[in-house]
């Protein structure tokens, strides 16, 4: 007979504290011994996390009104611009936007960090004025606690098997990857791997609209799919994309977050981007699941991409899994190249015990998808034309 489990059979079992919960890594080594059946029988969550950096990630912030009130049109928060074409004290604050006075030292993401740690942030805005906001300019200080509502929202986080990065040019690139250096010197990529959600359930059949998750140290809800989902991929014989996939666009409240959890980044002579920390429960309803979340890094293959060329759709160079990558070195063209994660594996790992651990005490109970993501979406590109084309 075949394994099934509801919602509700693991919630309760997380209830009444017998649920067995284990990483997305310590689930492999229970499937080589018990077998996908047994295992699936005998696990009912396996936690899933990556901790790397997702530039599309910003905060809505609202400020409360001032007396007399002002309709806000131009915001800053620490010399760093907020979005603010919104109602009349509400701001989107992007983690990658520049300090207009430091340049890439300081930006968005080091606002919303300051902002969660408790720090005093300098808001001055103004405005034409208006027979309902008379005010005309404000200069003052706000903090979490001074603030009404402050929540993350970040559209595209998590993608889905991101390819690797090379340059294959004779001078160093300086990227939202890295540094990648001239001649094929290193190849760096970005994923947790095996650890990582959208690997372990390459079909969204429990990740999706509503699901909870662990984000920046506190719950959070995916709150639809993410910019540039692409699920219409070729896909291998798991199920998993052969090239960038599904993201998430993912929300939670930024007072309860965590700087551990949560952290600017400057990428040298690029600009500046946030590690974002998810973790993502994949409930074992049944035993596809747990095929699905027994895949290692050995299984995974990505693209290496050659950012050299100016391009929208780069050259790729080679395949490659990640156990490959993560051995630090492999061999392309016959020239073996470093390799290096930009995606922390040891934060990765500590939000994976840490949503575990949560499950297991009863605080973090499963939510059912309340939409399934598609899984037939393409993406549009950018094409340059006049006025008078159709």
């Amino acid at each position: 007979m075949s394994i099934k489990k509801t919602y509700e059979e693991i919630n309760e079992k997380i209830k009444n504290g017998c649920a067995v919960v284990v990483s997305a890594e310590e689930v492999i080594d229970i499937v080589k011994e018990k077998g996908i059946k047994d295992a699936a029988k005998y696990v009912d969550v396996v936690t899933t996390a990556t901790f790397g950096p997702m530039c599309s990630t910003g905060a809505f912030l609202n400020f409360g009104h001032s007396d007399p009130p002002i309709r806000m049109t131009k915001v800053t928060l620490n010399d760093v611009a907020a979005y603010s074409g919104l109602a009349a004290v509400d701001a989107y604050i992007g983690a990658t936007e520049i300090s207009e006075s430091k340049g890439i030292e300081y930006g968005g993401a080091h606002v919303i960090c300051d902002l969660i740690d408790g720090k005093k942030i300098r808001l001055k805005a103004t405005s034409p004025g208006t027979d309902c906001y008379p005010r005309l300019e404000i200069d003052t200080y706000i903090t979490k606690d001074s603030i009404n509502e402050a929540y993350l929202f970040n559209p595209r986080n998590a993608y889905q098997n991101y390819s690797a990065a090379i340059n294959t040019s004779d001078k160093a690139l300086y990227t939202y990857m890295g540094i990648l250096q001239p001649n094929m010197g290193n190849i760096n990529y970005c994923t947790s791997g095996q650890l990582s959600p959208l690997f372990n359930d390459p079909l969204y059949r429990t990740i999706g609209i509503g699901t909870r998750i662990f984000l920046a140290g506190t719950t959070g809800y995916i709150s639809w799919q993410g910019t540039q989902f692409f699920s219409d991929r070729e896909r291998d014989e798991n199920g998993i994309p052969l090239s960038p996939a599904a993201t998430l666009a993912v929300v939670g409240d930024l007072k309860k977050m965590s700087t551990e959890y949560i952290k600017p980044a400057v990428f040298e002579k690029y600009g500046i981007s946030m590690f974002v920390g998810i973790g993502i429960p994949i409930p074992i309803l049944d035993e596809e699941m747990m095929k699905f979340v027994s895949i290692e890094d050995k299984d995974l293959y990505t693209s290496i991409v050659d950012y050299s060329v100016p391009s929208r759709n780069k050259p790729t160079l080679g395949r490659v899994n990640y156990a490959q990558l993560r051995s630090g070195s492999i061999n392309l063209n016959g020239k073996s190249i470093k390799t290096a994660p930009i995606t922390s594996l040891y934060k990765s790992r500590k939000i994976a015990e840490e949503l575990k651990k949560l499950i297991m005490e009863g605080n973090f109970y499963l939510q059912q998808p309340i939409e399934a993501f598609p899984l037939n979406n393409r993406l549009n590109t950018l094409e340059i034309i006049d006025a008078e084309e159709e």
